[in-house]
């Protein structure tokens, strides 16, 4: 069987080993850009597998947080080059997350002061950071009309090709944690009585045509998807049956042979066992690469990849303060703490400073 330490292909992306750095929102992009810090940072991290990147915004009205990197204008483009540049020097490879928060954003953060959009007018009882320190209580959102889902669509796509273009590997489409095409799928949080509401089918529908929309842009095997079915992230209320909603999904997914599907197992930076699942179910239904997260320690990512359970592992908080992951892990020495007052926000200190081991 293979080790966390094989190579493996994921798609049309040849990894040197099954470590994947997880998608880590570090709100370090002044005007939405990254800049001389993220090339650092992301380079020091090149001994993983893979590098999932922050979750970058596909157009303006995508942010929910402050200082987060976009990938809709040359300027990030042109930004985001430097960053692949840094990694693809090293040997790493990368992808950038694809994001839109949906109505887990504030009004100050939109174009023009308008409402966040989202499946629903429903306000989500949670709170984001719309400045360095401000926690605030998310706005009340707008309900995207039907006819504003296909330029939705669209944009996805052009931020993929954006990403190509900025000497990304491939993309990772976020369909997790609560934001909006989570906020899509579960029926805790769709409220539509169009064909993007109701029914499972109808609920999938979003996320299918984002997902074969970016796949037609780029090419399926450098696409790829994160899903977290039990989640209860940013208000996002759990699913009547997610079980029949993601393996719905995850059929629906399969003949597009996506190079792979990264899957929060339990409640995101929680408890594994938060509310039951069957994910070998998902994966088998899937058919392509599964790369398993959330709560992996060495151990349990040793076990993952020996076992067959899982193609790859992606771990994200441990990455933060250990650049060199991938040598602790194999070397079996202690993970350095991250300092979690600099996990949000601010310049070098607790992004760029941590040492490797010795």
């Amino acid at each position: 069987m293979p080790t966390l330490f094989d190579p493996v292909r994921l798609g049309d992306i040849e990894l040197a080993n099954r470590l994947v750095m997880a998608p880590l929102t570090r709100n370090r992009a002044a005007q939405q850009t990254p800049n001389s810090l993220h090339v650092e940072y992301y380079r020091q991290r090149a001994g993983a597998g893979l590098i999932i990147t922050e979750a970058s915004q596909i157009r303006p009205d995508g942010q929910g947080y402050f200082d987060t990197p976009g990938i809709h204008s040359p300027e990030q483009i042109a930004a985001w080059k430097q960053v692949t540049d840094a990694v693809h020097a090293e040997g790493g490879k990368i992808v950038i997350q694809l994001w839109h928060v949906g109505r887990i954003s504030v009004k100050r953060l939109q174009p023009g002061g308008q409402p966040p959009v989202s499946s629903t007018a429903r306000a989500a009882k949670t709170r984001t950071y719309a400045a360095h320190g401000e926690l605030v209580p998310t706005d009340e959102p707008r309900a995207l009309a039907t006819d504003e889902l296909p330029q939705l669509i669209a944009d996805y796509a052009q931020a993929a090709r954006n990403a190509i273009a900025a000497g990304f590997d491939g993309v990772e489409v976020h369909s997790a944690n609560g934001y909006l095409l989570d906020q899509f799928l579960r029926d805790s949080a769709n409220d539509r009585s169009d064909a993007y509401g109701g029914s499972i089918e109808n609920r999938a529908r979003l996320l299918v045509e984002v997902m074969t929309a970016v796949a037609g842009a780029i090419g399926a095997g450098r696409t790829a998807l994160r899903l977290s079915p039990v989640t209860p992230s940013n208000d996002i209320g759990q699913d009547s049956n997610p079980q029949a909603l993601f393996n719905h999904v995850a059929d629906r997914l399969a003949p597009l042979r996506l190079a792979f599907l990264e899957v929060v197992e339990g409640a995101t930076g929680g408890a594994r066992d938060h509310a039951p699942f069957d994910y070998a179910e998902l994966r088998r239904r899937f058919g392509g690469a599964y790369i398993a997260n959330n709560g992996y320690d060495r151990t349990l990512a040793l076990d993952a990849v020996a076992s067959g359970r899982a193609d790859a592992v992606s771990i994200g908080r441990p990455f933060i303060s250990n650049p060199d992951l991938l040598d602790r892990i194999r070397r079996d020495l202690p993970w350095a703490a991250p300092q979690k007052e600099t996990f949000y926000g601010g310049g070098e200190a607790g992004y760029t400073d941590y040492p490797a081991a010795a």
